[in-house]
């Protein structure tokens, strides 16, 4: 019976059976740890989803093109071009390219709305909404905020599953070389991607149903999801960005962690991948959400006729 060191230190000559469950774990294991490379971009799209159904169709969007992704990943591997790894840090590039796919969705959702973001108005404690907003009823101006492109989430996943971190290498060069054929080393990724997306669902139902704890009628519910949603992914992608020219400027900005004691990938350190984590969830993910909170609750409601 495996243990979880045993699963995070695979040992050679395992059965492709057990190599498949193995990749499972890890990729649940993935899915629940707070990930860079999932967490913020999950909590974009499933808020702004703003309902149980739209944050588990988030999490399965974006966790299937993570998966693709791991199944090409694991099948280098096996074939040894992905030593390309354990030569160069490629995750300041990679930052670059989601912070970039972040910010076009984010500029397109806040681009000519009344969620404009004016850089040197945003900690101005200012509503970023016009007049004329404040005299339409909640439904009209929820409308005016584009819906969260889901589809996109699609792009993102294949985009970040490319950044390497501690699962990426049990999968890719210890679990995917064992396999028997190429084939079968795209499997490892696969299920690895399928542990990780059963864990997205299941945040991304959480994530977007944060805000129904305040009894928000539906439309406000759906002007902070999106407000939300837009808010995180247009500066989420700066900060994504940002961080990602200055690794590939300053390298060792990537390997610098305080250790934690955990074995656990994500868990182990507190580094670089945390700092976003907690930068793009924590504060600008929380901000806006609190700002959409009281930007709703200052908007006039929608009379309720019924039966008139």
């Amino acid at each position: 019976m495996f243990d979880i060191s045993s699963i995070l230190n695979p040992p050679a000559g395992l059965s492709v059976y057990l190599i498949l469950l193995i990749a499972g774990i890890l990729g649940i294991l993935h899915g629940i740890t707070p990930d860079e490379h999932t967490w913020p971009i999950t909590f974009s799209y499933s808020v702004g989803s703003y309902s149980t159904r739209g944050g588990m169709k988030s999490g399965f969007v974006f966790s299937a093109g993570f998966t693709i992704q791991r199944a090409i990943l694991t099948s280098l591997g096996f074939i040894g071009l992905a030593a390309i790894y354990q030569k160069y840090d490629l995750n300041g590039y990679i930052y670059v390219m989601v912070g970039f796919v972040m910010f076009i969705v984010g500029y397109y959702l806040v681009k000519g709305t009344d969620l404009h973001i004016p850089l040197d108005r945003l900690f101005g404690g200012k509503i970023h909404h016009s007049t004329k907003a404040e005299r339409q009823p909640i439904q009209e101006v929820e409308n005016s905020v584009k819906p969260v492109p889901v589809r996109m989430a699609l792009v993102h996943g294949f985009v970040a599953g490319w950044g390497f971190g501690g699962f990426s290498t049990i999968i890719t060069f210890i679990l995917a070389p064992q396999m028997p054929n190429i084939y079968y080393a795209a499997l490892v990724g696969a299920f690895f991607g399928l542990g990780t997306m059963l864990m997205q669902i299941v945040i991304g139902a959480i994530f977007a149903n944060i805000m129904r704890v305040k009894k928000l009628s539906a439309d406000q519910i759906k002007y902070v999801g999106r407000s939300t949603a837009a808010r995180t992914l247009y500066l989420g992608g700066i900060v994504f960005a940002i961080m990602g020219v200055a690794i590939i400027f300053l390298p060792v900005l990537d390997s610098l962690a305080i250790s934690t004691g955990n074995p656990i990938p994500n868990l182990n350190s507190i580094g670089v991948e945390t700092v976003l984590v907690i930068t793009v969830v924590g504060v600008i993910g929380i901000w806006s959400m609190l700002k959409g909170y009281r930007e709703s609750i200052r908007l006039p409601r929608r009379e309720i006729t019924e039966g008139k």
